[in-house]
C-alpha cells in the first residue's frame, strides 16, 4: 500500500486461473495457483528501508500455503448447496462468514446455501492449516474463489447439456442456471451431471470487483442465530460417548510437576470421582460432573517438584532483560537525543472459552476434539505424547470462543490425551479459570529502549531495542520458517524463530533517517515461562513505545503531533487513515485540564490503522468506584479508522476493530499478570483487569475507509497496536508525564486478594445471582 506494491511478492492479483474438476460422484472443484516458491523469493528486494515494506509475515504465510492450495476443494451437493471444509479455525473472528460470502459471490448462490465447516487435521496440507497472523483472508481469498469459479463453470457446462443451449447463452442466479427462453435447471440438478469421472484441468476467470453483489456488503455472522440461542457447539458441548468431565490439579509454582499423591485412595472414593492419576502437568481427576472434579482437586494432597522460575519476580525479569539488551549505536548527544525506556509486563493470553479438549485414547489409537488453530502440529504432539504414529491420531477441529493466540497451542489436547491414556477412558478436559493466568500462556514480558537523534529540525536516526522473554513459536509457524528458509529475504536465514517473526512484522512507517528495530531474547529457552504469540504478537508493545517517542519528537521540535506524523509518514495509506481519524475525532479541540486527546498509527497486515482517543485522568474519574471493579483513567471517546484493502464484510471488520480496541485499551491501562516468587498472582479475568463495560468509551466510532487495494488485508489483530499506543499518548498529554511502564496501574496496590495456590482452584460459587446487575 502507499508508495510501494502492497500486494507483496506472494500475493495473487490476476483474474485468470487454472484449477481442477476432481474426479468423483459429486461436483468437487479445487484451485491451483501455479506459483513456484522461487517466484516469491525472486521478487524480494534484499536491501529495503525495512523488510516488511517489500515482504512481510503475511507474504511468508501466504507463500507457504500456495503449494497445497489445489487440495482445498468445494463440493456442490444434490441440493445445489456448496460445502467447504475450511482448513482454518473459527474463533469468533468471522472467517466462516467471510468464506461463505466469497463462495456465494463466485457461485451466484444465496448465502444460506453455502455451508462452511472446519476441516480436521490434514497432514497433506503441510503448512496450509494454521490460523494466525491475521492471514486467513489474505491467503485463502484467491484459492477459494478459484475453486468456486471452477464449480460454477462445471455447472454451466452441465446446464448447457440439460437445457440444450450453448454455454455462452446461459446465466446463473440464486443457484439456478437460466437459458435465454427462461427455462432453467437448479444447481442440484446439474451437480451430478457436472461430476467428472476423472480429474480434469480447467481454466476460469474470476469476477471483477465491479461485479460483486455479496462481497463488500455488511452481513451478519452465519452462526449468529446458533450463538445467541445456545445451539452453537463448542468442545465442551460435544456428546462423545462416556467422555466424563476431567480437570487437573496444578502445582503452586509455575510449571511445577507432581512428585506423589498422598491421599489418592481417599479422593477416589469421593462422590462421582472415577479416576485420579499423575500426568506430566499435574494430577488429573475424572468425575461425573465438573463440580465434583473441583471438589476432588481441592481435596488432593500432593508433593510437588519445584517450578521453572522459583523465587523470580517481575523486577528480576526486568533486570535480566535490561542486562541482555542489544546496545544502541548512536551515542547519547544531550540536546540532540531523545531517549526512552519502556517496560511491558506479562499479561494472560487466555480466551473467553476456557482451555479445553475431548480425547478418547484406546486400542493404539487416539481421537481428539478441540479448538485448535494448528491441528497438524497438535496431531504430531499428541502422537509423540502417546508414543503413537501420527497416522494413528485423528484431530477434529471445533469452533472456539476466542483465541488471542492461545489456541495455536495444543496444551489442552495433549493433556486430555495423557489423561485418557492414564485412565483408559474418554475424557472431557477443561481448565479452571484460575489455571489460565497462573499456568497458561502469557504475553512475554519485554523492555523496549529507544533513542532518536535530531539535528536542524530533522530526525536522523531512530533506534529501537526490544528485549523480550522468549516467545514460543513451536506451534507450526516455527516449523514453517525452518522448512521454507530459502524463501525468506536475504539476512533472515540465520535468525531465530522469534527474530524472524519480529523482522517480518515490525515496520516503523516514518521517514526518520536510519531506522533499526531489533529484537533479542536474553534467555531464549521457551520452557521457563509458558508464552505465546498473543494477539498482534510484538506490535502493541513496539508501537506503543515508538508512538510515545514520536510524540516526544514532535514536542521537542515544537510541532503538532498529527502534523508531525503527516510530514514524516512514508505511506499514503497511513496518511489517509491518520487524516480521517483526526477529522472524525476533531483533533486539537479544547479539552478540560486533566483530559487530553491521543493519536497513533500502525501499519501491518497489508493495511493501516489510526486511532484517536480522549482520556479523562481527573481525580474524580480516576477514583470513581465500581463494585468489584478496577477503574482509573477513563477513555471517554475512541475513533478507529482502518484501511484493510478489499473489504469482504464491513460489519465483520468493524467488530474486529472494536475487539482490538478493547484489547489495546486495557493493555495500556489495567491488564497484567504480577509475577511474585515464581508465581503469577492473578487467578481470573477480574484479577487481571481486562476491559469491562464500566471502562469502555461512551463514544466509539469505527470507519473502514474505501481502499484502492484489490486484495483483502488482515483484520483480526489490526486494531490492537494503534489503540494501545493512542491511549498511552493521551495519558502522557493529560498528565504531563510520559508513561514508561505498562499497564499504567501496574505499581498500584493490588485491587484483589490473591487466591490460595494450594488448593490450586477456588471453590465453585454457589451465589452467582448475587453478583448480577
Amino acid at each position: 500500500m502507499g508508495t510501494h506494491n502492497s500486494d507483496g511478492p506472494a500475493r495473487v492479483s490476476r483474474r485468470s486461473f487454472v484449477g481442477y474438476v476432481i474426479g468423483g460422484t459429486t461436483l468437487i472443484a479445487a484451485a491451483d495457483l501455479g506459483l513456484a516458491p522461487s517466484a516469491a523469493h525472486a521478487a524480494v528486494i534484499p536491501s529495503p528501508p525495512q523488510i516488511p515494506e517489500h515482504y512481510d509475515l503475511n507474504d511468508f504465510l501466504t507463500h507457504c500455503a500456495q503449494p497445497t492450495s489445489n487440495l482445498i476443494a468445494i463440493e456442490v451437493d444434490e441440493k445445489g448447496h456448496a460445502n467447504f471444509a475450511l482448513p482454518r479455525m473459527e474463533v469468533g473472528q468471522g472467517i466462516t462468514t467471510a468464506m461463505s460470502m466469497l463462495i456465494a459471490e463466485e457461485l451466484d448462490l444465496p448465502l444460506d446455501h453455502v455451508h462452511v465447516t472446519l476441516a480436521p487435521a490434514r497432514p497433506e496440507l503441510l503448512f496450509n492449516q494454521l490460523t494466525g497472523g491475521s492471514n486467513t483472508m489474505v491467503s485463502m481469498y484467491t484459492p477459494v474463489r478459484v475453486a468456486a469459479a471452477i464449480a460454477r463453470k462445471a455447472l454451466l457446462e452441465a446446464g448447457a447439456i440439460l437445457l440444450g443451449d450453448t454455454l455462452a447463452q446461459l446465466t446463473t442466479k440464486g443457484g439456478q442456471i437460466i437459458a435465454p427462453d427462461g427455462s432453467s435447471v437448479s444447481y442440484g440438478e446439474a451437480a451430478a451431471k457436472a461430476a467428472a469421472p476423472t480429474t480434469e484441468k480447467v481454466e476460469v476467470k474470476l469476477k471483477d470487483a465491479s461485479e460483486h453483489k455479496v462481497v463488500g456488503t455488511p452481513q451478519r455472522r452465519v452462526d449468529a442465530l446458533e450463538a445467541i440461542t445456545g445451539k452453537k457447539k463448542f468442545a465442551m458441548d460435544l456428546d462423545v460417548p462416556n467422555a466424563l468431565p476431567t480437570m487437573v490439579c496444578r502445582a503452586p509454582e509455575l510449571n511445577g510437576t507432581a512428585h506423589a499423591i498422598n491421599n489418592k485412595s481417599a479422593v477416589e472414593t469421593m462422590p462421582g470421582v472415577t479416576h485420579v492419576e499423575i500426568i506430566p502437568t499435574g494430577v488429573a481427576v475424572r468425575a461425573k460432573t465438573f463440580g465434583q472434579c473441583i471438589d476432588a482437586v481441592r481435596a488432593l494432597e500432593i508433593t510437588w517438584n519445584s517450578g521453572t522460575v522459583t523465587t523470580m519476580s517481575a523486577d528480576d525479569v526486568r533486570d535480566e532483560l535490561r542486562a541482555g539488551q542489544i546496545p544502541l549505536v548512536a551515542p547519547k548527544l544531550g540536546a540532540t537525543s531523545v531517549d526512552g525506556e519502556f517496560t511491558f509486563h506479562f499479561r494472560s493470553g487466555s480466551a473467553l472459552e476456557p482451555n479445553c479438549a475431548v480425547a478418547d485414547v484406546r486400542d493404539g489409537k487416539a481421537t481428539v476434539w478441540g479448538g485448535l488453530k494448528s491441528p497438524i502440529d497438535a496431531q504430531g504432539r499428541v502422537a509423540k505424547a502417546l508414543g503413537l504414529a501420527q497416522t494413528s491420531v485423528k484431530v477434529n477441529v471445533v469452533q472456539g470462543g476466542g483465541s488471542f493466540g492461545r489456541k495455536l497451542f495444543s496444551d489442552a489436547a495433549v493433556e486430555a490425551a495423557h489423561a485418557s491414556k492414564a485412565f483408559g477412558a474418554p475424557v472431557k478436559l477443561m481448565w479452571h479459570r484460575a489455571d489460565e493466568p497462573r499456568q497458561g500462556r502469557v504475553h512475554p514480558m519485554a523492555v523496549s529502549r529507544i533513542r532518536a537523534t535530531v539535528l536542524a529540525g530533522n530526525v536522523l536516526t531512530f533506534e529501537q531495542r526490544h528485549a523480550s522473554v522468549a516467545c514460543d513459536f513451536t506451534h507450526g509457524l516455527g516449523e514453517r520458517l525452518t522448512a521454507e528458509v530459502a524463501a525468506l529475504p536475504p539476512g533472515l536465514s540465520n535468525l531465530s524463530f522469534s527474530e524472524s517473526i519480529f523482522v517480518l512484522s515490525q515496520e516503523l512507517p516514518y521517514n526518520f533517517g536510519v531506522i533499526t528495530q531489533l529484537l533479542n531474547e536474553p534467555k531464549p529457552a521457551v520452557d521457563r515461562f509458558n508464552t505465546s504469540s498473543v494477539r498482534n504478537i510484538y506490535s502493541p508493545d513496539v508501537a506503543t513505545a515508538s508512538e510515545l517517542m514520536v510524540d516526544q519528537l514532535a514536542k521537542k521540535l515544537k510541532q503538532d503531533p498529527v502534523a508531525f506524523r503527516r510530514d514524516h509518514l512514508k505511506s499514503g495509506t497511513v496518511k489517509g487513515v491518520l487524516d480521517r481519524a483526526a477529522e472524525l475525532g476533531d483533533w486539537g479541540r479544547e479539552m478540560p485540564a486533566g483530559t487530553a486527546q491521543g493519536i497513533a498509527v500502525h501499519k501491518e497486515y497489508k493495511g493501516a490503522t489510526a486511532v484517536l482517543v480522549e482520556l479523562d485522568c481527573r481525580p474524580e474519574t480516576v477514583n470513581r468506584e465500581v463494585r468489584d471493579g478496577v477503574t482509573g483513567p477513563r477513555v471517554t471517546k475512541a475513533v478507529v479508522v482502518a484501511d484493510v484493502g478489499l473489504v469482504i464484510n464491513p460489519m465483520g471488520v468493524k467488530a474486529q476493530m472494536m475487539g482490538g480496541f478493547s484489547d489495546g485499551m486495557c493493555q495500556a491501562l489495567t491488564y497484567s499478570n504480577h509475577l511474585v516468587d515464581g508465581q503469577f498472582l492473578e487467578a481470573s479475568w477480574d484479577n487481571s483487569a481486562y476491559t469491562r463495560q464500566w471502562n469502555t468509551p461512551f463514544d466509539f466510532q469505527c470507519e473502514v475507509i474505501e481502499s484502492h487495494g484489490t486484495q483483502p488485508g488482515g483484520v483480526g489483530e489490526a486494531g490492537v497496536a494503534a489503540s494501545m499506543a493512542a491511549v498511552a499518548c493521551a495519558y502522557a498529554r493529560a498528565t504531563g508525564k510520559m508513561p514508561t511502564e505498562f499497564p499504567i496501574n501496574f505499581r498500584d496496590p493490588l485491587h484483589f486478594e490473591p487466591k490460595p495456590f494450594i488448593p490450586s482452584v477456588p471453590e465453585s460459587p454457589t451465589d452467582g445471582l448475587a453478583y448480577t446487575f
